[in-house]
């Protein structure tokens, strides 16, 4: 049901927006749509412009870039040796000791100087014996420290705002400037390109192709991630199943979605079974499967991975009926207390699950049963 605002209510949140309160930020802090919020603005203006002259966002902040603008070039206008009227080559001269710390706009327009003819005198006179020159040279071992210590992803932006912090005067433009004159790119900058080359083949292949019934144990385990929320925290479950018997043989529960919870989980199995090479794990196309972290694993592992056609659940149907039998045969009928008594529920039920519910693809043994079968008739060890 939509609420109903009184008068002085819609009067109150238009205030705010005329005293320089954004319409963005007004919506999301009271709950009212933007096109609400635009509607009632439009009808109250006339009553405020009426009053006293009052300032929108806009304006406000308009007001501040240009009292910062004004701000630099007092700052200037005091640093130097010369005013407006002085000649061209002593405001060169004074403004090139600045160049770096201000923007060229507010530099030039401070001594009342041509852009491009600053411009000529910077380039004219990059010398070693120019201070420009040197300035630069003594911001460049500084730049790279900022670069190396941050793992090479800042871009010129970023490295100017650290610079800033740590009290220097410079500009993005002179930053990005050393940056290039010292071959330093963010890596982010070809990171997607790696990536998907990395990715390209792998990514995609289906080598399971929804054939569920294998002869034996440690041939073929499927896997996934399902989700379950108690007490407003969204847990991830992780689970790992041996087509063969039907067994989960590993899960783990976190609060984060990671690679790491998936990385976790299948070394836990891996380290129980001891599977001989040839191994074929078969899961979604999520973001934590085909991770690089996690594909190198399992590569050095000689794990065959396999991955569900996108938008296929089928493809992964025998670990889907899993999670849906947990959920509805224990999680969504049982009333939670606490973390570890959620926890102790999913660790019974799949203790249930593997020694004692029948499975009809197994002629009604449990998976434990079928494992234990076939070791007897093998005279393997499974576990």
């Amino acid at each position: 049901m939509t609420r109903k605002f009184k008068l002085e209510e819609k009067q109150k949140l238009v205030t705010k927006y005329f005293s320089g309160e954004s319409v963005r930020s007004i919506s999301k802090i009271s709950g009212v749509p933007s096109s609400t919020l635009y509607s009632w603005i439009k009808l109250y203006r006339s009553d405020f412009e009426s009053k006293e002259k009052l300032f929108t966002y806009k304006e406000v902040q308009q007001l501040r870039r240009t009292v910062e603008r004004q701000s630099d070039m007092i700052a200037i206008l005091k640093s130097v040796n010369c005013t407006v009227y002085s000649p061209l080559r002593d405001k060169l001269y004074e403004l090139e000791k600045l160049y770096g710390k201000y923007s060229v706009h507010v530099l030039c327009d401070s001594l009342e100087v041509s852009r491009g003819t600053f411009y000529n005198h910077i380039w004219r006179n990059k010398k070693e014996n120019t201070l420009s020159a040197k300035r630069r040279e003594e911001f460049k071992p500084i730049i790279k420290e900022i670069f190396d210590s941050n793992k090479q992803i800042y871009g010129a932006k970023k490295i100017t705002a650290v610079l800033k912090n740590k009290g220097y005067k410079i500009s993005e433009r002179l930053v990005s400037e050393l940056m290039f004159e010292m071959n330093l790119v963010s890596i982010r900058t070809d990171s997607k390109r790696i990536y998907q080359k990395l990715n390209k083949q792998p990514r995609k292949r289906n080598v399971l192709q929804q054939h569920f019934n294998t002869s034996a144990p440690n041939q073929v385990w499927v896997s996934d991630v399902t989700f379950f929320t108690f007490n407003k925290i969204k847990y991830s479950i992780c689970a790992i199943l041996d087509l063969f018997s039907r067994k989960i043989i590993s899960y783990k529960i976190a609060v984060k979605n990671s690679t790491q919870l998936i990385k976790s989980t299948f070394k836990s199995a891996y380290e129980s079974r001891k599977p001989q090479n040839g191994l074929i794990f078969h899961n979604d196309q999520g973001g934590n499967f085909v991770s690089i972290t996690f594909r190198k694993y399992l590569a050095s592992l000689d794990v065959i991975q396999s991955f569900s056609d996108p938008g296929t659940p089928y493809d992964n149907s025998v670990m889907e009926a899993f999670f849906s039998s947990l959920k509805r045969e224990s999680l969504y009928r049982t009333d939670f207390t606490s973390e570890k008594n959620f926890k102790q529920t999913v660790d019974k039920y799949i203790s249930f699950y593997n020694n004692e519910r029948p499975h009809s693809m197994l002629k009604y043994k449990t998976p434990c049963q079928a494992e234990k079968d076939y070791a007897l008739k093998h005279g393997v060890f499974t576990e």
